[in-house]
């Protein structure tokens, strides 16, 4: 599939894309790992919370020394110094694992390529802007401006063009390889290729 998109692409691109492919997918699976482990562990910390909580120690209260040692009572529903420990323990192991549940796991990213493809496409845009038209000048230099992803009705308001011109310009500009459109919704999106 990727090997489709990128025919007229150069090897060193190709390879950014490829590590850039790949990272997101490590991402992906570390965010996900990360999911389960925060999930099982405020599972744990909110059992060993609640069972703690649930049932306070009682205290036998002796007199008396040596082996003459009396029990005149017990005191029910005291907590000790070790029960204080554990709950404190689960309680900042809950609180920690609810943030990193609560922690966006992807990169948020507004463009869908890396950066090192849309620099080339920079790199590349005197020689492209020469074989262009003005309009579709227009219509690349927005979405390049843009970082490489702009909504079709992003690209009028932009260009202040209308909105025929604006699609016969894509159209010309996808035929030879340079945008992609992609349908979302009732719109089109408008990438770099």
């Amino acid at each position: 599939m990727q090997s489709s998109l990128m025919l007229g692409t150069r090897p060193s691109a190709i390879k950014s894309t490829a590590k850039s492919s790949l990272a997101e997918q490590d991402d992906g699976l570390n965010g996900r790992t990360g999911q389960a482990l925060a999930s099982s562990l405020l599972a744990v910390s909110a059992f060993v919370i609640a069972l703690k909580l649930l049932q306070p120690a009682s205290i036998g209260i002796y007199v008396g020394s040596g082996g003459n040692v009396i029990l005149i009572g017990t005191a029910p529903g005291l907590y000790t110094f070790g029960d204080v420990l554990v709950v404190f323990a689960a309680s900042l192991v809950a609180g920690a694992s609810t943030t990193i549940l609560l922690l966006p796991w992807t990169k948020e990213s507004s463009h869908p390529f890396s950066e090192a493809i849309l620099n080339d496409r920079k790199a590349k845009w005197t020689e492209v802007s020469r074989t262009l038209k003005d309009d579709q000048v227009k219509v690349y230099q927005a979405i390049l401006d843009a970082g490489g992803l702009l909504s079709q009705r992003e690209v009028v308001d932009k260009t202040v063009l209308s909105k025929a011109t604006v699609s016969r310009a894509l159209d010309l500009l996808e035929s030879r390889g340079l945008v992609e459109k992609r349908r979302r919704g009732m719109s089109n999106m408008i990438l770099l290729k």
